[in-house]
């Protein structure tokens, strides 16, 4: 029983040595985006095309999930605030809240970190271990700079647009969820939605999904970036690379909700 202890012990010690070593990586990561960098118009026509890819190639799967999250939202409170002292408009009020505070920041960067990172870490995965990251360095390219960083510029440009129609969505959504099940009439809906609005809601969900869009996209990145062997390692990466940006995202989700709002 004591091995069993010591051992577990000892395992312990060697994961959280290697959360530091990974860590450590991340960080030198990130400074060598950095050095050597190209001309600004190569980055300018990198930029633009990830910021489409991530853009265009996103707005179905936040379209259905932030509708029926809205919709969801809607029926479900109703349900719930069945007590005849409670105003009606009190639903759309808490739909309008929830959405814009959480539910389309921080569930789109959820959703997204599951399609956008795994992309970007299974496409840089290939390279590696398809050597056409060694040959850039051969060319002497900064091959950091020239893969990962147009992927986060144009992570953070195209999140919080897509943030901003999912929120538009979602509160879209619950309005019809209402309308249609009868449980809020459209008068009392846009009623709640205007009852005292707090306009900073707007600007720290767009501070959130930029700093989620830097997260999953520098993560899934790094992931990517140093993966080693061949195609189970790079789906590995993939997996690791989703995991690593959800955990970031709900962190960061707390420590902005703490420094901003409370």
């Amino acid at each position: 029983m004591t091995l069993i202890i010591l051992y577990k012990i000892h395992q312990r010690i060697i994961q959280n040595q290697q959360d530091v070593s990974s860590l450590g990586k991340y960080l030198l990561f990130m400074g060598s985006l950095f050095r050597n960098r190209e001309k600004f118009s190569v980055y300018f026509r990198l930029t633009f095309e990830e910021a489409y890819e991530i853009g265009i190639n996103s707005l179905l799967i936040v379209t259905i999930v932030a509708s029926f999250l809205g919709a969801v939202t809607c029926v479900q409170t109703a349900a719930n605030l069945s007590n005849p002292f409670v105003p009606h408009y009190i639903i759309s009020l808490i739909v309008r809240d929830s959405t814009i505070l959480e539910l389309a920041p921080t569930i789109t960067a959820v959703v997204l970190a599951g399609k956008v990172g795994s992309n970007i870490a299974g496409q840089l995965g290939t390279m590696r271990i398809s050597e056409q990251i060694d040959a850039l360095e051969v060319m002497g390219i900064n091959s950091t700079s020239y893969l990962v960083l147009p992927k986060i510029i144009g992570a953070m440009i195209t999140f919080p647009m897509l943030v901003t129609l999912a929120g538009f969505l979602a509160i879209y959504g619950g309005y019809l969820a209402g309308w249609l099940t009868g449980a809020i009439s459209p008068q009392e809906y846009i009623q709640g939605l205007r009852f005292e609005f707090n306009a900073f809601n707007v600007p720290f969900a767009l501070i959130k999904s930029v700093v989620f869009a830097f997260l999953i996209a520098s993560i899934s990145s790094f992931r990517g970036y140093y993966t080693t062997g061949g195609a189970l390692e790079v789906g590995q990466a993939s997996t690791a690379a989703v995991t690593s940006s959800c955990i970031a995202v709900l962190i960061a989700d707390y420590l902005l909700a703490q420094l901003l709002i409370a």
